[in-house]
């Protein structure tokens, strides 16, 4: 059960005062029993708080936090989430649009079957790496440099690299890396779109029928 009070006494020097409620006359309250760390208080602030015992039978704060601390985090936490959903959502919508694309010009000739397979490899192939990367930092253990996540991305990968930034978890709030990401991403986004132009035209196509031996 939570109780509400007001701070009457605050000894900052010392990380601690006492709160003055409806249910004790005075309860002692210290820095440490607070949820969060968002400030630090003052004299006169509101908070509310579960009630305990110290071992002679005393009262005292625990879990507490300052009036309007929860609707306010919550609030937050809620716009975040919805507007990272939206972004996320958008992001799938485009990839699934563009592997669409990609697979009805291999379809129809337009782009060289080489490429869609390199696709499928690239994604599975980074997809695993995110995977390693993130088992790695949790047991703090070598990392995966950004940069071959990077390389990764930019030869087909970045697919597998958003899905796994979704499912995993891993690599999807730090902005200086997604930075990174979307642009290699769009870099073969227009290369691919480029290829699909070009069509039998692009020198690229007798470079991979010369790499590879066999056609289906």
């Amino acid at each position: 059960m939570r109780h509400e009070g007001k701070i009457t006494r605050w000894v900052d020097k010392r990380g601690f005062g006492f709160i003055a409620s409806d249910d004790e006359d005075s309860v002692f309250l210290h820095i440490k029993s607070f949820e969060t760390k968002v400030r630090r208080p003052y004299a006169g602030d509101r908070v509310t708080y579960e009630l305990a015992r110290d071992k002679d039978g005393r009262p005292r704060a625990e879990n507490a936090r300052f009036v309007g601390e929860a609707a306010a985090k919550h609030k937050t936490e809620n716009r975040s989430h919805n507007s990272g959903s939206g972004e996320s959502k958008l992001a799938i919508q485009l990839t699934l649009l563009f592997l669409c694309v990609v697979i009805v010009s291999t379809a129809i000739g337009r782009l060289h079957y080489a490429v869609a397979f390199l696709f499928v490899a690239a994604s599975l192939v980074t997809y695993l790496a995110y995977a390693i990367d993130k088992a790695s930092a949790q047991s703090d253990r070598w990392r995966i440099p950004e940069f071959n996540l990077h390389v990764l991305a930019l030869v087909c990968g970045w697919p597998g690299a958003l899905l796994a930034q979704r499912q995993l978890r891993h690599k999807s709030s730090k902005t200086s890396f997604l930075t990174g990401f979307w642009f290699t991403a769009l870099l073969n986004v227009a290369a691919v779109l480029y290829l699909i132009w070009m069509g039998e035209a692009g020198h690229i196509y007798q470079l991979i029928d010369a790499a590879i031996p066999f056609k289906f």
